[in-house]
């Protein structure tokens, strides 16, 4: 072992960058340079047919991923976020009414309430597994709510049992946020079939990518059709028109995919399992020689399948010696991307301190967004959480070994760091 840390001045275990992602070779050139040459970029045709719901690329690519999921319907969109805000009005959540999400996840999960002039409603999550904690469901619910979105957070999937009783009892909808885990299982079946709806996302750093792009899952025949009219612009086509003929049924907007998107998305889908193998083998890897350090903890319910957006850790700088900080600022010195935290509590940001958003000017209810109404997530984002994102194809064992490496070198001289 070297004999000085790099952050002190030493070597550094790695000097080399982590392999870069996403995945991409022939396959998904030969997609796209197929779609190129057909002229057809986006054949979502306002005519009576089958181009009203999009080209070729976009219908193959909704079929299969709705036969992948296991739900009777795919819907494409431009993002996943476009999929959220088409969920949230399909699903029948009014103006006014409220939707629980977790505040320990991307923006959008609650900003898609928002747009809809619905009002988020943060509800805090299990510090191991740092999804929505069914218990804490009690405490939020009031006669204004209307949904539920639990989000699979880092490939996770939720404890959907729990927060499907809870939802059955209060009559609320169910809106899956998949966006960091396609593929993953509860209890043997796929994330995604669980509530009225789920959304899934391809932006670039996902486990399947389509540069951007999103989906929404459904079994509902009605939210499919909601949904398909929102992404374009809440126009229906009269089937029995020959001619170019169309009406606006509802508030909608330019939320449609493209065929370039959709061609990426079948060559990336048919890569999703293998690619998922692969983040599941270099977590495990990592799991069974970082769990025995005292101090680092990575939790994974042994009814679930894991995907791994990213790998996390729950950190005890009391336990481990040194804070959470240095340490993570060590493991960068050493070549290593490890980080304190994911995103800041969404309801400390000044969207929701200040009100910013045009929904809570005729809101009637009494939401609370002070610090310290979700301790679990404050606690994980503050002390206790740190993560990597680099557990994902194509690196290899020999790159998990660095991380190990590293780890072990930097507890090994953690009193330098006391010290220094």
């Amino acid at each position: 072992m070297n004999d000085k840390l790099a952050i002190l001045g030493g070597t550094p275990i790695r000097n080399s960058l982590f392999p870069k992602y996403p995945v991409i070779d022939e396959q998904e050139e030969k997609a796209v340079l197929e779609v190129l040459k057909s002229k057809n970029l986006s054949t979502f045709i306002a005519s009576p047919g089958k181009n009203f719901l999009g080209g070729e690329k976009i219908r193959k690519f909704e079929k299969n991923f709705s036969e992948y999921i296991g739900t009777k319907y795919a819907i494409s969109f431009n993002s996943a976020t476009s999929a959220l805000h088409a969920a949230i009005v399909s699903v029948g959540v009014e103006p006014g009414e409220e939707v629980i999400v977790p505040p320990y996840t991307f923006t959008s999960t609650a900003t898609s309430a928002l747009m809809h002039n619905a009002i988020p409603v943060f509800s805090d999550v299990s510090i191991d597994t740092f999804c929505l904690d069914p218990q804490k469901l009690h405490d939020v619910i009031s006669p204004l709510t209307k949904a539920i979105i639990p989000v699979h957070l880092f490939g996770h999937p939720c404890d959907m049992d729990k927060i499907l009783s809870f939802a059955t009892k209060n009559n609320l909808k169910i809106i899956e946020d998949c966006a960091q885990a396609p593929g993953a299982k509860y209890k043997g079946t796929k994330v995604g079939n669980f509530g009225d709806c789920g959304i899934f996302s391809f932006q670039e750093t996902k486990n399947m990518m389509t540069g951007e792009g999103g989906m929404l899952v459904t079994n509902d025949e009605n939210i499919a059709k909601t949904a398909q009219m929102i992404r374009n612009h809440g126009e229906m086509v009269l089937e029995t028109d020959i001619q170019r003929k169309y009406k606006s049924e509802i508030l909608g907007w330019g939320y449609r995919m493209t065929e370039i998107e959709a061609s990426l998305g079948i060559v990336q889908l048919s890569k999703l399992d293998s690619m998922n193998e692969t983040r599941k083998t270099l977590a495990n890897y990592l799991t069974e020689k970082l769990n025995s350090i005292e101090g680092l903890h990575h939790t994974k319910k042994e009814e679930v399948e894991h995907v791994y957006y990213v790998y996390a850790l729950t950190y005890d700088e009391e336990k481990v010696g040194i804070s959470r900080e240095k340490f993570c600022e060590a493991l960068r010195a050493e070549g290593i991307p490890f980080f304190g935290g994911y995103v800041k509590p969404l309801y400390l940001n000044p969207l929701y301190q200040e009100r910013r958003a045009f929904a809570f000017k005729h809101y009637q209810g009494n939401v609370n967004y002070n610090k310290g109404i979700c301790p679990n997530t404050e606690n994980l984002h503050d002390k206790k959480l740190i993560l990597t994102p680099v557990v994902r194809p194509p690196a290899t064992i020999q790159d998990m070994e660095d991380i190990v490496k590293s780890i072990e070198k930097v507890l090994h001289f953690k009193k330098e760091l006391i010290d220094e």
